[in-house]
């Protein structure tokens, strides 16, 4: 069976759904899914009850067409989550009452043809991300070193993988101990500097904040390189190291501005005018 991996959030009407590349195609957060067309506040009790509707309706494989994969969950870990393929997705939607099943089930085919295109032309996965964020309202600046950052962060991850980080605990400490490092918080503790919860912490960085990100991970990535670390150990300790790489220019920025570097201000202080006030206020 083919690994999963490249977890990505996906937005429909606004709202965001998990979706995760699983056997050459996406997989969709069941849950996620079911929140967006019914509402309900309780989604999990709803699948539960929709899961027997299905099998009372004859779908009695619906089981077997559920994966469980791992996703990034709202307090900010990977956890198994009900998952389904295009396919199955069409079946459950179509038993659920709501006015947004064929607005989603073309979002779902539109969806699935384009991860054919970006198999065929990897440029297309980042053109399409950019687009998002324009259209989220974010600035071309912050967006061109949004764009850098998750190159980078690709690579970092590519090297913990071929160097012997196996679980996403794992991945998830590494996270940790270079976001230690640069900024002295854990990524939940800067999630909630930021009021975060389950949205991505890179997504509401301000641009200096981008930055030390990627050289804190770019020097990492240099570390793990030059002395060809392997094992969770090297890594974590390279990562320490990267980390603080950062810290330093962190300090000396707050050192010579006489401000600091972390800040609540998210997206929405990076857009229109909104910006402006920071700006200039």
């Amino acid at each position: 069976m083919t690994k999963s991996g490249l977890v990505r959030m996906a937005v429909f009407e606004g709202k965001h759904i998990r979706k995760i590349l699983h056997e050459g195609e996406w997989w969709f957060s069941v849950i996620d899914v079911i929140e967006v067309l019914t509402g309900s506040d309780r989604p999990r009790k709803y699948w539960s009850d929709l899961k027997k509707k299905l099998v009372s309706e004859g779908y009695v494989e619906v089981s077997d067409k559920i994966g469980q994969l791992k996703m990034l969950a709202p307090d900010g870990k990977m956890r198994l989550t009900d998952c389904a393929n295009t396919e199955t997705m069409f079946r459950i939607i179509q038993s659920i009452p709501s006015s947004k099943v064929e607005p989603l089930k073309r979002w779902l085919a539109k969806v699935g043809k384009e991860r054919i295109d970006e198999i065929e032309n990897p440029e297309l996965s980042m053109e399409r991300m950019k687009s998002l964020y324009e259209k989220k309202g974010y600035p071309k600046d912050w967006i061109d070193k949004r764009m850098r950052g998750i190159a980078v962060r690709q690579d970092l991850t590519d090297e913990w993988q071929n160097r012997g980080a196996r679980t996403s605990l794992e991945y998830a400490i590494l996270t940790n101990e270079l976001m230690e490092g640069a900024f002295d918080l854990k990524v939940e503790d800067y999630k909630q500097v930021k009021g975060l919860e389950r949205e991505n912490l890179r997504d509401h960085m301000t641009d200096i904040e981008l930055i030390l990100t990627m050289l804190a991970e770019a020097t990492t990535t240099k570390l793990h390189l030059d002395r060809d670390s392997k094992g969770f150990e090297p890594l974590k300790k390279d990562a320490q190291e990267g980390g603080a790489v950062a810290g330093s220019t962190r300090k000396d920025i707050e050192r010579r501005s006489g401000k600091a570097v972390v800040t609540s201000e998210n997206y929405k202080g990076l857009t229109g005018k909104e910006r402006k006030k920071v700006k200039t206020g």
